[in-house]
């Protein structure tokens, strides 16, 4: 089968499991578990030999147990760095000297690998496919992963959680950090110790993310087909359901496991077995590729009739009213009654009820997202607000994204004229400035022109967009009309392409005239 037509055929949104792999794929500074215990032995002792003996300590036919590595070596990377306190690891008995004194005893060798991932570089050549990945998060329910670094949670702008706050958690929009986190190194799971007494506390977080996997399609991505965590996995899921039920067979549907094959282009989901000592053969669904691009496209289309990211809207209110908050709930009608296309729940005041997925001023506010997501679901609700002439309205961007809008046409006449009227007869009198940090910091503009001489210096193509973007994306007041201003010349030289016409005439300034 395709993988268009597998994902095609889910029914709720999806939920990501996400292993080593994936930050090997996109990150320049990611490890193997096997290749982290290394480099940390080799900064330590400055040899491999030491290494080589902790492997074969803890090795048998082969196979290592990294969880014991891990432990051994803790214990003579902490014992080092107490007896050198100023020397090459100065910096980490910093920070546990710094955390002692507020009670907080966490391992160095802990706060080392927080140290070592807490920043990341995404590859140079893998940008274009992270961009498509980004568009995949408004179909997404929720992630899993086992990754220490911070890379899924922050292109896809997902709550982190981590520990028990697993348990208190609203399960759309999150990213399960359920080996910890660079970002809190006294949850790190790395030694024997530590596994053992996550499995001990880890069965309240079993149900949490079984009532995941059992309702939303699973996608396994950066593991192989013989990785432990999906054979626990699915050995935790299977104990709870009998393997020879319709719900079984429905859930092992939902299985896809994203295997790395180097060059492979390859599309089709095939059936694997997978062979489990002291457990019945499961079988699931597997593509072996190194398309992902396919993969990220399919997702982003998939359609669904409630978003993601509005569920998301929905539980935030749900979980205020399990919470007892002063919020009044009204049921109408017999709702067990009402088909499932006819349920509408609305959420506003008592006097008004009015519920939309976003407003203008929203779309505009989360410009950059919607572009970077390519939100076509969300952009639909265009052709039902009513957008006045005089509005400020980016339409070039979002109607490459959704090509179906009746009133692109009319959009696109409004925004230019705008423009028009914001160029028309103008003096350019900044043309010496080429970047936005100039203009800001030239004293001889008058304040309530400098963003006139922004938009001067973008329209004549002296500001480079990339460095609108990154103004614009870090810009703090987005309502201002300041920002739609600038916001609108930048939708309209990024996109209106073949579109563009030379309407707008720029008057040259007038001697000694601002």
């Amino acid at each position: 089968m395709h993988i268009r037509d597998f994902i095609k055929n889910f029914s709720n949104h999806p939920v990501l499991f996400i292993g080593t792999g994936m930050s090997l794929r996109y990150l320049e500074n990611s490890f193997t578990w096997d290749g982290l215990l290394s480099y940390i032995s080799q900064q330590l002792k400055d040899t491999e030999e030491y290494y080589f003996d902790l492997k074969a300590k803890h090795g048998n036919d082969g196979t290592y147990d990294y969880t014991r590595i891990a432990k051994d070596l803790e214990i003579e990377f902490n014992n080092t760095l107490e007896r050198e306190r100023n020397g090459k690891f100065k910096h980490i008995n910093d920070k546990f000297y710094e955390n002692m004194k507020v009670d907080n005893n966490i391992s160095r060798f802990k706060l080392y690998i927080s140290d070592l991932l807490s920043e990341y570089v995404v590859k140079e050549e893998m940008k274009q496919e992270v961009a498509e990945l980004k568009k995949v998060r408004k179909n997404i329910g929720s992630v899993v992963t086992t990754n220490y670094d911070s890379f899924i949670e922050e292109i896809f702008e997902f709550n982190q959680l981590i520990g028990n706050n697993i348990l208190l958690s609203n399960p759309y929009g999150s990213v399960y950090k359920i080996h910890g986190c660079v970002h809190d190194p006294s949850k790190i799971i790395i030694t024997d110790k530590d596994y053992a007494n996550f499995h001990e506390r880890y069965e309240l977080i079993r149900a949490q993310l079984l009532s995941l996997f059992i309702h939303n399609p699973i996608i396994f991505m950066g593991y192989n087909i013989g990785d432990d965590n999906i054979k626990q996995l699915l050995k935790t899921i299977f104990t709870y359901v009998d393997p020879n039920t319709t719900q079984a067979e429905k859930i092992r549907k939902n299985f896809l496991l994203v295997e790395y094959e180097p060059e492979s282009t390859n599309t089709e989901v095939t059936d694997h077995d997978i062979d489990m000592s002291g457990f019945s053969t499961i079988r699931i669904n597997k593509i072996k590729t190194d398309n992902f691009h396919e993969i990220y496209k399919n997702l982003s289309n998939l359609s669904l009739p409630v978003s993601a990211m509005d569920i998301r809207k929905v539980q935030n209110v749900v979980k205020d009213i399990y919470e007892g908050g002063n919020i009044k709930v009204s049921i109408t009608e017999d709702v067990d009654a009402l088909e499932n296309n006819e349920k509408v729940l609305a959420l506003g005041s008592l006097k008004t009820i009015k519920y939309e997925f976003q407003t203008t001023s929203e779309l505009m506010e989360n410009y950059f997202k919607i572009v970077d997501e390519s939100n076509h679901q969300l952009l639909k609700l265009i052709d039902k607000f009513k957008i006045q002439k005089n509005q400020y309205f980016p339409i070039y961007a979002f109607s490459m994204i959704q090509t179906e809008l009746n009133s692109e046409t009319e959009l696109k006449v409004n925004q230019d004229g705008k423009l028009a009227n914001l160029f028309n007869q103008q003096n350019d009198f900044a043309q010496q400035h080429t970047t936005i940090t100039s203009i800001q910091s030239d004293e001889e503009i008058p304040r309530s022109r400098k963003t006139s001489a922004i938009l001067f210096g973008i329209m004549q193509d002296r500001i480079p967009l990339e460095d609108v973007e990154e103004y614009l994306r870090d810009y703090q007041d987005r309502k201002s009309t300041d920002y739609r201003k600038i916001l609108c010349v930048y939708d309209y030289k990024k996109y209106a392409g073949d579109e563009a016409t030379s309407r707008f005439t720029i008057l040259e300034p007038h001697e000694a005239q601002i």
